[in-house]
């Protein structure tokens, strides 16, 4: 078995197949396409192609193919029969069929065969066998529609033929110990690893805020800064690790009043100890830049690319930096580091579309208001605004002039020597993927708010919502360089519109298994997975 690249002759596009050796009844030598993975136009789609194809021979050759995820009772007998398919017609009275059951099957066979593939059926012991089969279940109930535990054993129940009691879901939670978060971090890793075909050196870090349905503290739920500025209520920082193409590799969870840049000497070291990579570059936000921060990388050596606070400058420097407005600019920014500043007519724009609609709805709100000081905020536009008196408020002109000098500009702080300026700055403007992770996490998994109260269980929750962004990145990551790039909004969508009618002859008491149609999206996931789209009807 080996990867064969096929050029078109009038064509860019180059086609990746894995192709096998066979000898055929004359003994003749003779080769046949085992897989075809995808059509690339360019050389870095082509690597990416290339690394993909190696892990999909990989399998192959160590004959692991994923099994079909196998949901209970009638579910479970229909997708089994669906393996021994035969081409006889089927010769049913349709008067005297009705529908017993619809249940969705995409989710759980296209989702549960990447879950089983990254080796997270594996996570709890066989002693623990039905812990592990609910943890699958409730993952996959969280790709289909993030709601509660207890929504989510009813939709399981309606719409998977899945029956599970709630309290087996908590008893199931509660056995997720340290051990077991680890372990699913490192199939997280592993994935992300065989995926790119290479050694991972280039990993980005960003921190959230996730608030609880609670206004009580305890040793890891605490009030703190929030990003959903939900100020009043506890919340706990999770810290997230992807890779350049968002991958996620890992987490850390910290109490809710832990200053985000100070996670660093708790991730820092578990980076090097847990995935014992050669060379890490640390990418991050603005969020992570601090003296204290960039001595502490240096001292562990550890490459970094952090963004810059340009207005948070020495006069000196602010003068340097908006001096000019040229594309790319490098200035030497002490030892062995460099800051790079880059100016975009777009961002330019941006930034100031965005300042002064801040300001206008600032003032809109100030002309209704009998008491304009208690409108202005310690957050947003305040700085530029000059309040006389009870009633008089005007913008600042100088401040609002100050401002506008940085309009356009971006600034990241590096101690990389081997990358010029453009790659510096390419690989940061990659942060938008971890960046992403946090929306698919918080809007498209609903990671929050949590409605759990304790460690353990909040803990528990997190790690399903992982394993869940888990499973969608890498399946989101498959479907692009095979098909086409689709969001996880998309993909979900898809996959719940693929359904088995179950049908019972009221006369024979014969069942019988109508798949629905599959629309192309689907159609596309599946194959990546490689599972079959059969859409023919059968018996039971």
């Amino acid at each position: 078995m080996f990867i064969r690249v096929k050029t078109s002759k009038n064509s860019p596009k180059q086609s990746v197949q894995i192709v096998e050796s066979y000898r055929n009844e004359k003994n003749q030598p003779r080769q046949r396409i085992v897989r075809h993975l995808g059509t690339a136009f360019t050389e870095e789609e082509l690597k990416r192609l290339k690394d993909f194809a190696e892990f999909e021979k990989a399998k192959l050759e160590a004959e692991k193919t994923p099994a079909l995820f196998k949901p209970e009772h009638l579910a479970e007998a229909a997708i089994d029969a669906r393996k021994n398919i035969d081409d006889k017609p089927l010769r049913v009275n349709l008067n005297n069929l009705r529908e017993q059951a619809r249940i969705t099957t995409g989710i759980h066979e296209v989702f549960g065969s990447i879950y089983n593939e990254l080796g997270f059926n594996n996570l709890f012991d066989r002693r623990k066998e039905s812990a592990g089969k609910n943890l699958r279940h409730i993952t996959m109930a969280r790709l289909a529609n993030p709601v509660s535990k207890r929504s989510s054993v009813q939709d399981l129940s309606k719409d998977f033929g899945i029956n599970l009691s709630l309290d087996s879901v908590y008893r199931m939670m509660d056995n997720i110990t340290d051990d077991i978060i680890s372990k699913a971090q490192n199939c997280a890793h592993s994935a992300a690893k065989g995926l790119l075909g290479e050694e991972i050196s280039l990993l980005f870090y960003d921190c959230t805020t996730l608030y609880f349905e609670s206004f009580t503290e305890d040793e890891l739920k605490k009030n703190g800064y929030s990003k959903d500025m939900k100020f009043n209520q506890p919340q706990v920082v999770l810290g997230l690790l992807s890779t350049s193409e968002g991958l996620p590799v890992g987490y850390e969870v910290f109490p809710g009043n832990q200053y985000e840049g100070h996670t660093l000497h708790t991730v820092i070291p578990k980076i090097k100890e847990k995935y014992n990579l050669k060379r890490v570059i640390f990418t991050a936000d603005s969020a992570m830049l601090s003296k204290a921060n960039l001595d502490y990388l240096e001292k562990q050596g550890v490459e970094y690319i952090v963004a810059a606070r340009l207005k948070s400058l020495t006069d000196k420097w602010k003068a340097k930096v908006t001096e000019s407005n040229a594309p790319l600019r490098s200035f030497d920014y002490g030892k062995d580091t460099r800051l790079i500043v880059t100016y975009s007519d777009k961002l330019a724009k941006k930034n100031k579309h965005d300042r002064d609609e801040a300001i206008r709805k600032l003032q809109e709100k100030l002309e209704k208001s009998s008491n304009p000081k208690s409108l202005i905020s310690n957050y947003g536009y305040k700085k530029f605004m000059r309040v006389t008196g009870d009633i008089d408020c005007r913008i600042d002109e100088e401040k609002y002039a100050q401002a506008a000098n940085f309009d356009g500009l971006h600034g990241v702080i590096t101690n990389v020597k081997d990358m010029d300026d453009s790659a510096v700055v390419d690989h940061y403007r990659q942060l938008w993927l971890i960046e992403e992770c946090f929306r698919i996490s918080k809007h498209d998994l609903k990671i929050r708010p949590i409605y759990h109260w304790t460690p353990k269980r909040i803990k528990a929750h997190i790690l399903i919502c992982f394993i869940a962004l888990t499973c969608a990145r890498n399946l989101a990551y498959r479907v692009r360089l095979r098909f086409e790039p689709m969001s996880v909004a998309r993909i979900v969508n898809a996959l719940n519109h693929v359904q088995l009618s179950i049908l019972w002859d009221k006369k024979t008491e014969c069942r019988y298994v109508l798949p629905s149609k599959i629309n192309e999206d689907a159609r596309k996931l599946y194959k990546t997975v490689n599972l079959s789209t059969n859409t023919t009807p059968y018996k039971m």
